[in-house]
Formats: C-alpha cells, sequence, structure tokens
C-alpha cells in the first residue's frame, strides 16, 4: 500500500465554470469529493501545495488524506486536468474510500532487470513497454503503490501479458476476469529493424519525366511567339 498524503482543504459553495475561475486566479483547485454513500462536495486547495505533491509518482495510486477543518476523510485521486500548456491543474476528483469496500484503481508497472533481459544481452532486441500502468481491484489496506515486472528472462521476440503479473495478496486484475482475450501484452522484446532508405534514382526519374511532360508546352508557347 502507499504511503498517504495530507491535503488541506476549504469547502466551497460556489459552482460553476465562473467560480472555478476565480479559484484559479487565487491560486487555488476547484475539486470534488464523492462516495461512500455521501453526497458530493466541492472543494478547494492551494495550487503551490498541489503541484508539489504531484511530483511524487505514489500519489496518484496511495490513499489520500482529506482533511477539511477538523474532519479527514481518506479518499483517492480518481481524475485530474491539466492546463494544455501552463503548470496548472485545473479540476481534481476524489472518491471517498472505505475500509471494507473495494477500490478500482490504476497502478503504474515498474518494470525491472530490462538490461540484463536474455532477449536484450543475448538477441540484440529493444524492450518495448506495451502498457505503463495497470487497473487493480482490492481493500484500501491491500491498494499496492505499484507493481514490479522482472523481464530478466523474457527472451528476443517474446512478450509478457497481464497473467504475468505477481500481483499481491487481495489484489486482482479485474480485466483479467473477462476472458483470455483480454490478457494484454504488457511487454515485448524486439529487434527493431531500421527502415531502408531509397534510392535517389526514383525521385531522379520523375524529375526528368516531368521535365520532358513540360517541354511540348515551351515549344508551343515558342512557336506561338514567332507566329506573331
Amino acid at each position: 500500500m502507499g504511503d498517504k498524503f495530507d491535503l488541506i482543504a476549504e469547502l466551497r459553495e460556489d459552482q460553476g465554470k465562473g467560480a472555478s475561475r476565480r479559484l484559479r486566479h487565487q491560486g487555488k483547485v476547484p475539486a470534488i469529493i464523492y462516495g461512500a454513500g455521501r453526497p458530493p462536495r466541492s472543494l478547494s486547495f492551494d495550487q503551490n501545495k498541489v503541484l508539489l505533491q504531484l511530483e511524487n509518482e505514489s500519489f496518484y495510486s496511495s490513499v489520500l488524506n482529506i482533511k477539511v477543518n477538523d474532519k479527514s476523510q481518506a479518499a483517492i485521486l480518481k481524475d485530474l486536468q491539466r492546463h494544455p500548456s501552463k503548470p496548472i491543474i485545473m479540476h481534481m476528483d476524489f472518491q471517498r474510500i472505505v475500509d471494507d469496500v473495494e477500490i478500482k484503481m490504476n497502478v503504474p508497472l515498474h518494470f525491472i532487470n530490462e538490461e540484463e533481459a536474455i532477449g536484450v544481452k543475448q538477441g540484440g532486441g529493444s524492450v518495448s513497454r506495451l502498457m505503463n500502468d495497470v487497473e487493480v481491484s482490492c481493500l484500501p489496506k491491500n491498494l499496492p503503490e505499484y507493481l514490479e515486472v522482472d523481464i530478466a528472462e523474457l527472451e528476443l521476440d517474446a512478450m509478457l501479458h497481464l497473467s504475468d503479473i505477481k500481483l499481491p495478496k487481495g489484489v486482482e486484475i479485474p480485466m483479467l476476469a473477462q476472458g483470455p482475450e483480454h490478457d494484454h501484452g504488457i511487454v515485448s522484446i524486439h529487434v527493431i529493424k531500421a527502415a531502408p532508405i531509397e534510392e535517389d534514382v526514383a525521385e531522379s526519374d520523375d524529375v526528368a519525366e516531368a521535365a520532358e511532360g513540360d517541354a511540348p508546352a515551351d515549344d508551343a508557347a515558342s512557336d506561338e511567339g514567332s507566329s506573331e
């Protein structure tokens, strides 16, 4: 389970795009928290403090402790909207959690021993990561900070799938319950072949043909000019 992060929040009553815009101008992040059988509440957070927390990869896959005045609520981050060009968080969605109810969460995949993999060291291949994270289902206490995938034994032209991930106790990958066809690949090793460089002969031929095609028009123009 990932580390807990403390987030200091303020309740907000104003709704709508205008209210959210004013909050962002004040250096705050508009947010909402929902779930656990309780009505949603609108919150705001300090923009700079949120940006600092987001630098930690664990933030995205950990239980967060949201404090409002003297009350605290455990939650997970469900959605995050960033400004397309500025280092500004536009909006955040949080889901309340309770200890005895399973949650679904995307956690990052950490691939280890890439340089030592058989397909790389002996086969001369390159590692291709097909997934960077995966959705898991578990109780909050079992939520992993990340899932480690050892590819030391992965050979050239071979692939590891979701079913090859070693899961901690109490953690499942919901996609695998949908059938074998959903056991997607997560990493492979192949020799990357460079695209062949085409000879300039074809281009030269095209130029020659274009020149020949233009010649009659030039001749016709000359004839027309001489007739005048």
